[in-house]
């Protein structure tokens, strides 16, 4: 049976400092984990998102799966045996080293997290629940379309990596602060990798939009780009996102304006071949989307207020205080379920009429409840509660098509 030593903090409190080349070889080096298989737990700013650190050491070397980017720090190692045997050196070359597929793996996780899969999830439904207003029968949605669909939606979504990859890019200090397991921010990416994301994913957004020959398509394409950079980029006439008008701004005009009017106008003209016509249910699209957009733009700020306030970024939650503006986006929300009711209300399709108005006021009512529980204090229950409202915009998209 396994000993298990601790060693005090106070015997290991110097810091045990990186190279680049350490890094990159996953390993760090220090005396006094000579022959010792351990678990360590982090201490200090460069650690916080790591709850753990499973580390081995053979000869004075510990290699880990994540390292911060500059330094750890250890507030105790307990140790699971009193010498180097041969199944610690096993776990050394199977974990700590992080091997091939460890390194695929991590890397993998560490993109998924750079994406923000919230806002690509929000673009996929939203883009092909827009899509979809310009059908008129179920014989409309050929293998043809499904197909003109996917070509809009893969540079839809690249674009989309572009803007959230740029903002992460120009972001990395106050991401320290405000959203550490970010992977740029935690060092699961270094800024070179993060470079090229955006760069590749920019390139390849404009080359199939261009490709598709669909100028709402290609339009979108540009002004998202021209917004997104705009709203990041560290320069005197950009790095919009420190004022909160224009912050709020970019995000309404993507996510309310040019994803319901580029792609119905795309998916109606140049897939479907019709003259261009807006109906009621896009004209509602937009309306409740500008509430929606408004809100997310307003909400995504109130965790941030920290991070905000030291850096500079007048948000409205460092202007107007967390609680005024949580309670502001609540009635935003109530106020476009409200109209949704209405408007579902006024259909003459019997089924329609019962699936709007029931599923806006089901929607408004889980609103509510869980507004009222809200603990306004606690971080992790405000960011919780954001991710609740990025689901109710999916359910959202989920219901536009009955408007009709």
């Amino acid at each position: 049976m396994l000993k298990v030593q601790t060693i005090p903090g106070i015997h290991i409190k110097r810091d045990v400092r990186l190279t680049d080349d350490q890094r990159k070889g996953g390993l760090v080096w220090d005396q006094r984990l000579n022959g010792q298989a351990m678990v360590a737990k982090p201490l200090g700013f460069q650690c916080i998102s790591y709850k753990s650190l499973k580390l081995i050491s053979a000869y004075g070397y510990a290699g880990c799966k994540s390292l911060p980017s500059r330094s750890l720090r250890y507030r105790e190692i307990s140790c699971k045996s009193d010498r180097y045997d041969r199944s610690s050196a096993q776990y050394l070359r199977t974990e700590g080293s992080a091997g091939f597929i460890t390194n695929i793996m991590k890397y993998l996780n560490a993109f998924y997290e750079f994406c923000r899969p919230h806002t690509v999830l929000g673009t996929v439904i939203g883009v092909t629940s827009v899509s979809l207003l310009p059908v008129k029968s179920v014989a409309e949605i050929s293998p043809l379309f499904l197909m003109e669909l996917l070509k809009a939606l893969i540079p839809a979504v690249f674009m989309n990596i572009y803007v959230v990859g740029l903002n992460q890019i120009y972001d990395i200090e106050i991401d320290k602060v405000n959203k550490p397991n970010l992977p740029l921010a935690s060092g699961e990416l270094n800024i070179a990798t993060g470079i090229t994301l955006v760069i590749s994913s920019l390139i390849m957004s404009f080359y199939m939009g261009i490709k598709s020959g669909s100028r709402p398509l290609f339009g979108a394409l540009v002004i998202s780009f021209l917004l997104g950079s705009a709203y990041s980029i560290d320069h005197p006439l950009f790095r919009w996102k420190r004022h909160a008008f224009l912050a709020a701004s970019c995000i309404l005009c993507v996510r309310a304006i040019l994803v319901q009017f580029a792609f119905y106008a795309h998916m109606q003209v140049c897939v479907l071949q019709r003259p261009l016509s807006f109906t009621k249910s896009v004209t509602f699209a937009t309306v409740f989307m500008c509430f929606f957009s408004a809100v997310i733009a307003l909400f995504k700020d109130i965790p941030d207020v920290h991070g905000d306030k030291h850096f500079g970024i007048q948000s409205f939650s460092v202007r107007l205080g967390q609680k005024r503006v949580f309670w502001l986006c609540i009635d935003l929300l109530l106020t476009a379920y409200s109209i949704a009711i209405l408007v579902g209300a006024s259909s003459s399709d019997k089924y329609r009429r019962i699936i709007t108005v029931v599923g806006h006021g089901i929607l408004a009512s889980v609103l509510f409840v869980q507004a009222r529980r809200l603990d306004i204090e606690s971080k992790s229950s405000i960011t919780s509660f954001y991710m609740f409202i990025w689901k109710l915009f999916y359910a959202e998209y989920l219901l536009i098509p009955f408007v009709r």
